[in-house]
């Protein structure tokens, strides 16, 4: 008897697992991505041409989130190059951050995106941060000839 309670229970834990496996909400495409990226550079510009850098965000959450994006660069550039902009970005439009600036040589930057716990940024101060997926980064190069 014993026996074939052990069977039954093993059997029994089989289809639980095999019922929550083809559940959709264990399905890695139907979770919602915290930022979708849109980032337009120009790959080549002529020396002391200003360029312009534009990232445009969305979000699949629900919620509103507090987005902290911002550019740094390999080599030195005129001005205060380290670029920062804080916005808010909701579901239900979407946000660019445009920068501009001349460049003189060839240049690698880095653009980086954080999703930060800050105040007075978003309605009412409502906004949430992810457990994972909170920090995002590219390189991009820019040839001067």
């Amino acid at each position: 008897m014993h026996r074939l309670s052990l069977k039954l229970s093993a059997a029994s834990l089989l289809i639980l697992c095999l019922q929550l496996g083809i559940n959709k909400a264990q399905d890695d495409a139907s979770i919602r991505k915290p930022l979708i990226f849109y980032l337009d550079v120009p790959t080549a510009a002529k020396a002391n041409d200003e360029i312009s850098v534009r990232l445009g965000m969305i979000t699949e959450y629900k919620e509103c989130l507090v987005v902290t994006a911002s550019l740094k660069s390999n080599v030195q550039m005129e001005g205060n190059f380290n670029f920062k902009q804080t916005r808010c970005i909701c579901n239900d439009h979407r946000v660019n951050f445009y920068w501009d600036f001349p460049v003189t040589q060839t240049v690698t930057f880095e653009v980086l995106v954080e999703i930060v716990k800050e105040k007075n940024v978003c309605p009412d101060d409502v906004a949430v941060v992810p457990i994972i997926g909170d920090t995002y980064y590219t390189y991009r190069t820019v040839h001067v000839r």
